[in-house]
């Protein structure tokens, strides 16, 4: 009798487990092939210990068949450095996943990397594995970093004497402020990278020296950079220049994808030579009452790109303004020189002692002209443009840059602008 009952047992679990399948769905393909929406996922650069954005993969199912899929996982299973959301699920392995005739599903997948003990960046490898025997291989690069991140606690993370090297690229997660008295100084081919609104504050009396050169220049960039991010204004901050900080350079550097790139409050100087900025959903360079001098500088698609406020001094020479800014509608010129400025509804002034622009162009798409001047009574407003062509001024004659579009400010070789420069160092 019980033989006769485990007989029946077995024969009513295997009809129970053929009654599982789910009808109308072929399972494993049948022979059928899924598509991709790409054949590898690949990641730039990914930090250690910092989560990269999220990548889509589309599974389309292009036969007449309903497939049902035993399993989606990694290959490399619980030590994958890459996790995946199959449909929604988020397992390490999703069972039983259905794909209808003519649909397709989405894969998100992420990736996060151990540090270990390599200098240069590092490939870090593995695949999505279906259970019909199909495969996407992913891959990352993988980089070490030396991490600088504001305790929870605080406002900023405060550093005195300090010197950063190429060796590793800096994290700065948050706000560093060198203290008064410090010198932060930055090495040739150093990367800063900044999170989400991070910045770099030189507090009084403290200075930052960055000198790159032009085969190992200094990044000062976002710590995004997959997709459009490389190019995206707004992803940090400014590295911002407090009152009477002093003796500050900048030589041979990048400056991108920030709000407001440079910034320098009353007191403070800044040399900033042979250096880019651009991408800044703010102004290039800002200068409330600074002292700041510029020599081969560009300076371009920022929503502005040099503002001086409630005066100052300033000298740039062979520098381009150029604003091409497509993000958002723009309602400023690119150049702005004032000696006042609104403070909570009322007019704070000081003398603009000097602003002169030697050799530099001035040019954009603002249909008004690049240069605003605001000018307010009881303090000085001086300003020059010398062999300058600048939009709406007085010399307002198309540059002929090579091609903007392409982040190409080079000039063509019938450009006005070619050799009418004075001769000076």
């Amino acid at each position: 009798m019980k033989k006769i009952f485990y007989i029946v047992f077995v024969a009513f679990v295997a009809w129970g487990l053929q009654g599982c399948e789910k009808e109308g769905f072929v399972r494993d393909g049948g022979g059928v092939k899924l598509e991709f929406s790409a054949d590898t996922v690949a990641f730039d650069t990914v930090f250690t210990t910092v989560g990269t954005a999220t990548k889509r993969l589309t599974v389309y199912n292009r036969s007449d068949d309903n497939l049902l899929l035993s399993s989606v996982t990694l290959e490399g299973g619980r030590a994958s450095r890459f996790r995946l959301n199959v449909d929604g699920d988020t397992s390490l392995t999703a069972r039983e996943v259905e794909i209808e005739a003519g649909d397709s599903i989405f894969i998100f997948i992420q990736a996060n990397i151990n540090p270990n003990d390599n200098q240069q960046p590092f490939l870090v490898e593995d695949a999505i594995s279906f259970s019909n025997g199909q495969r996407i291989p992913l891959t990352a690069w993988g980089r070490n970093a030396i991490y600088h991140i504001t305790p929870k606690d605080s406002v900023w993370l405060r550093i005195g004497n300090e010197t950063w090297t190429d060796n590793l690229p800096h994290i700065v997660i948050g706000n560093i402020l060198v203290s008064e008295d410090c010198m932060l100084r930055l090495l040739p081919g150093t990367e800063v990278y900044f999170g989400d609104n991070a910045m770099l504050i030189v507090d009084s009396a403290a200075r930052l020296v960055a000198q790159g050169t032009a085969e190992k220049p200094i990044l000062f960039t976002s710590l995004r950079h997959d997709g459009w991010y490389s190019f995206l204004p707004g992803q940090w901050q400014t590295i911002w220049f407090y009152n009477y900080s002093t003796g500050n350079v900048i030589d041979h550097a990048l400056i991108e994808n920030g709000t407001g790139g440079l910034r320098g409050y009353p007191g403070s100087q800044l040399a900033v030579n042979n250096s880019v900025i651009r991408n800044m959903s703010d102004c290039g360079i800002i200068g409330q009452g600074a002292t700041i001098t510029g020599r081969n500088l560009l300076v371009y698609d920022c929503l502005a790109s040099f503002t001086a406020l409630i005066g100052g001094n300033y000298d740039f020479r062979r520098c381009t303004f150029a604003n091409y800014w497509n993000y958002s509608g723009r309602k400023l010129e690119t150049l702005v020189l004032s000696n006042n400025m609104y403070v909570n509804g009322n007019v704070v002034g000081g003398n603009l002692e000097k602003a002169d622009f030697t050799d530099c162009i001035v040019w954009g798409t603002y249909y008004n002209g690049e240069v605003l001047l605001s000018e307010a009574e009881g303090f000085s407003f001086n300003y020059r443009f010398l062999h300058s062509i600048v939009k709406g001024g007085e010399w307002s004659e198309d540059p002929l840059f090579a091609d903007p579009q392409e982040d190409d400010y080079t000039l063509q070789d019938d450009s006005p602008a070619i050799g009418i420069g004075y001769n000076f160092e």
